[in-house]
């Protein structure tokens, strides 16, 4: 088995951002020679998350405003009296998780159609992290 692994680096210019990152992703497989396998993508932040899914413009726009509905950005969480705004970034990582498992089948993610890797930003405009390792044959 052989393993390869690489960082992204991200700093949305904006508090959230939905940034797909499959190309990204398409070229550190292409890079590590493995033919047959996984593709594990991580968030490396408690304030951002990864996701799979359709990359229409409109999708997102609905993802994030269902987002803000069931986490909306105010004040008033118990984690603010630590001194921190994000309160609703934490919850809005966990609504769509911090990482996903694609395969890899003939050196290429064995995606469905229209599947796309999103990195969805909700504490941005600082600096963060995704780790992708490839793991196979």
């Amino acid at each position: 088995m052989k393993f390869a692994t690489e960082y992204l680096w991200f700093e949305a210019k904006t508090h959230r951002a939905y940034l797909n990152i499959t190309g990204q992703v398409e070229e550190i497989v292409r890079n590590s020679g493995i033919r047959e396998g996984m593709a594990l993508v991580s968030a490396m932040h408690i304030t951002a998350g990864v996701y799979v899914n359709d990359a229409e413009d409109g999708l997102i726009a609905d993802i994030d405003e269902w987002l803000e509905q069931l986490a909306p950005f105010k004040k008033g969480y118990r984690h603010h009296q630590t001194g921190e705004t994000n309160g609703d970034s934490h919850l809005k990582s966990m609504l769509v998780h911090h990482q996903v498992m694609v395969p890899i089948t003939g050196g290429k993610l064995d995606f469905g159609p229209w599947q796309q890797i999103y990195y969805a930003e909700f504490d941005g405009k600082r600096r963060k992290r995704v780790i992708v390792k490839v793991m196979g044959e």
